[in-house]
């Protein structure tokens, strides 16, 4: 699962320099792995990264980010999230 992970955080920068923007889908995609792969600071970053972008999280990156957060011990951080999805 490590691998995968390495394998989407590599394909979403290659998107970067390639200068195609990285949507929502791209982000949740990788925050997803690396939730999977217990990676919860990486996966908190990327989330942080997709909203910097200007972008708006879906049901599929909060939910990774929530589970990320759970991963890591993190259960403020992952009730401050649960409330924003609902809002």
């Amino acid at each position: 699962k490590a691998g995968r992970s390495r394998q989407a955080l590599r394909l979403l920068r290659q998107m970067q320099r390639a200068e195609v923007a990285p949507d929502v889908v791209a982000y949740s995609a990788a925050i997803s792995a690396c939730e999977k792969a217990r990676q919860p600071d990486e996966a908190l970053e990327l989330f942080a990264e997709l909203r910097q972008q200007g972008l708006e999280p879906d049901t599929i990156a909060f939910s990774a980010a929530i589970s990320a957060c759970e991963k890591g011990a993190r259960p403020d951080e992952a009730e401050e999230l649960l409330g924003e999805m609902l809002r």
